[in-house]
């Protein structure tokens, strides 16, 4: 019998933990703080396919790699995955009993340095899982807040909702009846430097994303962000224009809707009317270019039910 992601395993005594890719549908840098950060305002959503995290009590904590891109990952020690244990661990909002040892296992199922959240999601994940494994009973909202000082895209991934973010990514506002979109996802396996990325903007003080659509169709959407930009894509091209090869390709597909970088990159997405056109594409791109990798997912609101589930 499978165990699904978010649930506890009785024969093993593990949380699993669903990861999912985080996809910016649209990206606009509008300008630059004194502290030298960058204002975003990003349209995210969330993939139904990403990483695992498997957690369970130990005698002493332990972090195991496994999955096709495990090998991509730095130390265990410097994972993201252990900074967001030991931060839940010492948190003041725990009480005076400190847990105990854990052990974590991550099934890493998406490409590093990608743009698509990977080490965000996968400490989200941490954090969800460990708060049912101590029993904290931390809200989402605590979680957001504890997990900001390990970087701007993970308090978005907690609750791995569908959200209008802004400012450095601490202002997040969940996005009502979000469609589910049928999407492909392609990274030429080319990792991009998102410092890099910054420094190459041509300006850093661009237009504001437009207000959302009252309707919350797919063609509505589709239209709304054909509408949009990434700001970040022309930089991230100019330094590996293989980021071009991905679009160029993925727009010549009859049934692409659009196509565009997610991120800082180098994965890019391409939107389709439905799952089968989504799948199709999927499997000539992957035909076509064997060294991408490519996925046909959707992507939505919470695509897991991952908010707020399992807090009590």
């Amino acid at each position: 019998m499978s165990v699904e992601p978010g649930t506890y395993d009785s024969r093993t005594s593990e949380i699993i933990e669903q990861a999912p890719a985080k996809v910016n549908l649209a990206l606009h840098v509008t300008g630059q703080t004194p502290d030298g950060y960058h204002s975003l305002e990003s349209l995210v959503a969330f993939a139904d396919f990403g990483d695992v995290v498997t957690v369970h009590a130990s005698d002493t904590d332990r972090l195991g790699l496994a999955g096709p891109f495990a090998g991509d990952l730095g130390a265990p020690a410097d994972n993201l995955i252990s900074r967001a244990r030991d931060l839940l661990r010492t948190s003041s909002v725990l009480a005076a009993d400190i847990p105990g040892p854990c052990s974590v296992s991550l099934t890493k199922r998406l490409p590093i340095a990608s743009g698509i959240g990977g080490g965000s999601t996968d400490a989200a994940a941490t954090l969800r899982a460990l708060n049912r494994l101590w029993g904290l009973r931390l809200t989402d909202t605590q979680m957001e807040a504890m997990s900001a000082p390990l970087g701007a895209d993970l308090p978005m991934c907690i609750a791995a909702r569908a959200a209008e973010v802004a400012g450095i990514g601490e202002k997040i506002k969940p996005v009502e009846n979000f469609p589910t979109l049928s999407a492909v996802l392609v990274n030429p396996l080319t990792e991009v430097s998102t410092p890099a990325v910054f420094k190459g903007l041509a300006s850093k003080t661009n237009a504001a994303m437009p207000p959302l659509p009252v309707e919350r169709t797919v063609p509505a959407v589709v239209d709304y962000l054909i509408g949009c930009r990434n700001d970040l894509e022309a930089p991230a091209r100019a330094l590996e224009p293989v980021i071009g090869d991905v679009l160029e390709a993925m727009r010549a597909d009859e049934n692409c809707l659009m196509a565009r970088m997610s991120g800082s990159g180098a994965t890019c997405f391409a939107l389709f009317a439905n799952d089968a056109h989504a799948e199709k594409a999927g499997r000539d791109l992957a035909g076509a270019k064997p060294h991408w990798w490519v996925r046909a997912c959707r992507v939505g609101d919470d695509p897991f039910g991952i908010a707020d589930s399992g807090r009590s």
